[in-house]
């Protein structure tokens, strides 16, 4: 793992695992990251599904629009990540240091014919879909995903 990667929060006790962490916009992170979070759901007893596919798949594409759509791969500019996992749920939020987006804007449906080629517009639809809860909160700056699962 990079040095880039480091834990900026203490160790919690056994009951919550938090992670925080400032990563540069480059999509070489992202299985860093989603290893790291999806190891701190195990230790808190996830469901394997939700640990192999809910998690990674939610998480990887939260970064990736970060990197790439929020910060436009600018390489000044970094991602940041907290994740907090207790014995009921995860928080994780995601957040770039770009201009923001329309969080709510109607977005182009990827599961009909005119769009399953498309390689593009499954992000959002896939967080939502994987996750309980998605939704946009005030940041510092740029803009900030936040998602929860709870705990099977």
């Amino acid at each position: 793992m990079s040095a880039a990667i480091t834990n900026k929060v203490p160790p919690p006790g056994d009951d919550v695992r938090v992670v925080e962490l400032e990563i540069p916009s480059d999509v070489r992170f992202i299985e860093d990251v989603v290893e790291l979070i999806r190891h701190e759901c195990e230790v808190m007893d996830f469901a394997r599904g939700q640990i192999m596919l809910n998690v990674p798949v939610a998480l990887s594409e939260a970064l990736s629009n970060a990197i790439l759509r929020g910060n436009g791969e600018d390489p000044a500019k970094h991602v940041h990540v907290r994740a907090e996992v207790d014995t009921k749920r995860l928080v994780v939020e995601v957040g770039d240091e770009g201009d923001g987006f329309d969080f709510d804007a109607p977005s182009a449906d990827p599961t009909t014919p005119e769009n399953l080629q498309r390689e593009d517009g499954r992000g959002l639809f896939l967080m939502r879909a994987l996750m309980d809860r998605v939704e946009r909160v005030d940041g510092a700056r740029g803009s900030v995903v936040r998602m929860t699962l709870n705990r099977e």
